[in-house]
């Protein structure tokens, strides 16, 4: 037997974190500026040449907003990138199992460096579209849907809508807490720390710590990262980003939260109310459109310093609120969040500091002007969540109010089954939303409705729990 030391027999891509920084934030800069090929080139060339790598990770996300992921070996993709398909029958809201194969197009601006330590080394991440047979976009594919409206608006009209996400969680102890609920006894949060009193060392700031180096290492630029007003909640604030992007790194940043979680040996939980009687989580959509480089919500003489194309938006996503309800809010357990006892925004109405109001208009400046949407659960779809908000910008209709009188107090809907409910009937709805995937939303809706009771009670049940869309499996969904 040969005593000498053995040589490393992998040789994968590892990637220091500052380094990886600048190269995300280069290839974000690339995606912005130049054309499709050209990137599709620098990519394919850079794969090419980089010979540590060893796969590239492409990701899509179904009807109810699950981030789906497929490892390709690297050499495959290269020969077949423009070929790739995927059983479509075994992910909610695409194929029946007749007519299962669907297709994959890459979209290249979404092309990152992945840290090796939280993804694995050797590996690259690409966000795809999901295709019918003859290559059209799938009705159920909401990513691919918003670039489409997206390209419209800016071929139309100029105008390019941006957004950033404020996205809290829950760190609970032990390894896979949600799908081993239960209801006698409930979650066992990870410390006591809350807003702005944890210890710098304590296990939530490592965590929260952990997942700000690997965001900015994806190029996110974190803005602040903090504890959040309830025990044991975090939330990592991040800059604004073109809506298609900024749901990607929505689905990143719940990714890479739970991922760290689970190497530390504890949960990430994103359900919008884990725990009775203490706030729950909630994804505040901050959103502006800007027109020619300029921020178009922004009128140094309008009210609130917003313009009236600000004033306009508002008053459609609340006159709309009501059937917009059941894709912001698309969880049972959603509902037990919209408590106005626990700064949760149920009321239909806009306030500069009313935090139970659905919109909230933040101070801002030139630049910064925005409206917040702070009705989002973060369990929601962000695609589907931004799709719907942006079309109802540019197609809906204000909310009539009759001259001389104060308007009447109006509510979001009080649980699951009412939301349904109006968004089943709802004629603006049918407008937005294409009929097959309407059909499909409303049937896994209704589907998990029927698995809880339709009274939430002041206990968060079993069912909401382990029937939930972002936590289900198949055993646990064939369990009832």
């Amino acid at each position: 037997m040969n005593n000498e030391k053995t040589t490393n027999l992998k040789d994968f891509l590892e990637i220091p974190y500052d380094k990886l920084e600048k190269m995300n934030q280069k290839m974000i800069q690339t995606a912005e500026t130049k054309e499709i090929f050209e990137i599709q080139k620098e990519i394919i060339d850079y794969l090419k040449k980089e010979e540590r790598i060893k796969a590239v990770t492409i990701c899509f996300s179904n009807i109810e907003g699950r981030l789906h992921m497929l490892d390709y070996n690297k050499k495959y993709f290269l020969n077949s990138y423009s070929n790739l398909t995927f059983d479509g029958s075994s992910v909610r809201g695409f194929s029946d199992i007749s007519e299962s194969d669907l297709r994959l197009e890459v979209d290249w601006t979404s092309f990152l460096h992945l840290p090796a330590d939280v993804f694995g080394a050797g590996k690259v991440i690409i966000f795809a579209f999901v295709l019918n047979t003859d290559k059209s976009k799938h009705p159920s594919d909401f990513r691919g849907r918003l670039q489409d409206y997206l390209e419209k608006i800016k071929k139309e009209k100029n105008i390019i809508a941006n957004a950033a996400a404020e996205i809290e969680g829950f760190l609970l102890q032990g390894t896979n807490a949600e799908v081993n609920y239960d209801k006698n006894k409930g979650f066992s949060l990870i410390s006591s720390g809350g807003y702005y009193h944890s210890l710098p060392l304590d296990i939530l700031r490592k965590f929260i710590d952990k997942s700000a180096e690997t965001q900015r290492a994806l190029g996110f630029n974190n803005e602040k990262d903090h504890c959040e007003v309830a025990p044991a909640q975090f939330e990592l604030n991040f800059s604004y980003s073109n809506l298609l992007r900024a749901c990607d790194q929505i689905q990143l940043y719940k990714l890479v939260c739970r991922q760290i979680a689970a190497d530390m040996g504890m949960t990430a939980s994103f359900l919008p109310k884990p725990i009775s009687n203490i706030n729950g989580n909630g994804m505040h959509i901050n959103l502006s459109l800007s027109q020619n480089g300029k921020n178009i919500f922004y009128d140094k003489k309008g009210k609130n310093n917003l313009s009236k194309i600000a004033w306009d938006a508002i008053n459609k996503i609340l006159n709309h609120a009501p059937e917009l309800s059941l894709i912001l809010n698309s969880s049972v357990n959603a509902y037990r969040r919209l408590d106005p006892n626990f700064e949760a925004p149920n009321k239909i109405k806009v306030s500069s500091r009313d935090r139970s109001s659905m919109i909230r208009i933040p101070e801002g400046n030139e630049k910064t002007t925005r409206i917040e949407i702070r009705s989002v659960a973060p369990d929601a779809n962000p695609y589907m969540t931004l799709f719907a908000v942006i079309k109802t910008i540019f197609e809906g209709e204000k909310l009539k109010q009759e001259k001389n009188k104060r308007p009447r107090s109006r509510y979001l809907p009080g649980d699951i089954n009412d939301a349904i409910k109006i968004f089943k009937t709802n004629e603006f709805i049918d407008k937005i939303i294409f009929p097959e995937a309407k059909e499909k939303y409303l049937k896994y809706k209704k589907a998990a409705a029927d698995r809880s009771p339709r009274k939430l009670g002041s206990i968060v049940k079993t069912s909401e729990i382990i029937f939930h869309h972002e936590i289900t499996n198949q055993i646990l969904w064939n369990m009832f």
